[in-house]
């Protein structure tokens, strides 16, 4: 079992080292009182496993001491974005396209990105007999949920491939907005014909109901580096409590390192916490299979966020706007910093 190696791994000295001295970030210019709690939302994919991690190892709940530490499970991001924006939760695991989404239609206003999670792990799986995009015609084919970053990741390839979709499922490839394990269940009555997935629903498709890869999303591109998922604060919590954030931002780093340096202990760790979350763990093999796609790194890959603009007002999903501001990585680079890794950067869209 490999799992591709974080490029920011931070070592457990290091990291006790930070956790003890802290590091500066903006000064609270809200609320100062006290926060007792966090409330986090993630998703029970693959792709948030620094989620899973660093619920399941107590990471979080170490970081942030005496403030508890309250969790939400969501489908797909716009769910997630509903959440955040209307104060239910304060910070959100959540992939790129509904963070640039809640910022453009905010004025900026509703949330930061504060580090990356995880690159990598999306794909379109097909039936037999569509072996090529030409096979696409006519085909239905499902996403998590409308606007999110796999639904506009297939409608900007499908426009690439010379092909009309629409937000209502008409056009010349009909995309239906489904919830994973519907789309699981769909595919295997034959009631769907491929679906852009996440990690591990691409896995399960193909192990579970013979589906077969016919684009993988890294081969779209330079280098394969993608941003599948990335940890999005809340504008108002962070910026009454940037304390707490820091010390949430501390639990992620901790929860990378720690798949980082347990290559071997992390399949079962993250099954466990599938468990916990779904009531079900993954069969192995589609564990394994999941895992090989995915690289679990704090670069949070801004250089791509500008063409994930783009592919969202290609796909009609987004409103057009500025997203110079979204990133916001001062805490974490210090805490890179702190370790002597390098820093990431926000690729003129933030501060850094």
């Amino acid at each position: 079992m490999k799992i591709n190696r974080s490029t920011t791994a931070l070592t457990a000295l290091g990291l006790a080292a930070m956790m003890l001295a802290g590091c500066t970030s903006a000064p609270a210019t809200g609320d100062s009182e006290k926060v007792t709690e966090v409330r986090l939302g993630y998703f029970a994919n693959v792709t948030h496993a620094p989620a899973l991690v660093g619920l399941s190892e107590g990471l979080f709940q170490d970081a942030l001491g005496d403030v508890d530490l309250k969790t939400e499970v969501f489908n797909a991001g716009p769910a997630a974005i509903e959440a955040l924006s209307a104060g239910a939760i304060d910070a959100t695991y959540i992939g790129p396209n509904p963070s640039i989404n809640t910022f453009i239609q905010s004025g900026g206003e509703s949330a930061h990105i504060i580090a990356g999670a995880t690159s990598g792990g999306a794909a379109l799986v097909v039936r037999d007999g569509i072996d090529s995009p030409e096979d696409l015609e006519g085909a239905n084919i499902a996403t998590p949920q409308l606007g999110n970053t796999q639904d506009v990741a297939l409608r900007s390839w499908l426009a690439d491939e010379g092909f009309e979709t629409s937000t209502s499922g008409g056009g010349d490839v009909s995309v239906t907005p489904t919830e994973n394990a519907q789309t699981l269940t769909l595919f295997q009555d034959g009631q769907v014909d491929g679906a852009w997935l996440p990690e591990p629903w691409v896995s399960r498709l193909v192990v579970e109901a013979g589906a077969h890869v016919l684009v993988d999303e890294k081969d779209l591109w330079p280098d394969g580096n993608f941003p599948t998922t990335v940890l999005l604060v809340r504008a108002e919590f962070a910026e009454a409590h940037p304390d707490v954030v820091e010390e949430l931002l501390e639990g992620h780093i901790a929860a990378v390192s720690w798949l980082d340096e347990n290559a071997e202990e992390a399949p079962a760790v993250i099954n466990d916490a599938l468990e916990e979350a779904t009531g079900k763990k993954l069969a192995d093999e589609v564990l394994a299979r999941a895992l090989e796609n995915v690289t679990f790194t704090v670069d949070p890959h801004a250089e791509a966020f500008e063409t994930l603009v783009a592919d969202g007002l290609a796909a009609g999903t987004q409103k057009d706007g500025s997203i110079d501001g979204l990133f916001d990585l001062r805490a974490l680079n210090a805490l890179l910093e702190k370790d002597g890794a390098e820093s990431v950067s926000a690729a003129g869209l933030g501060e850094e």
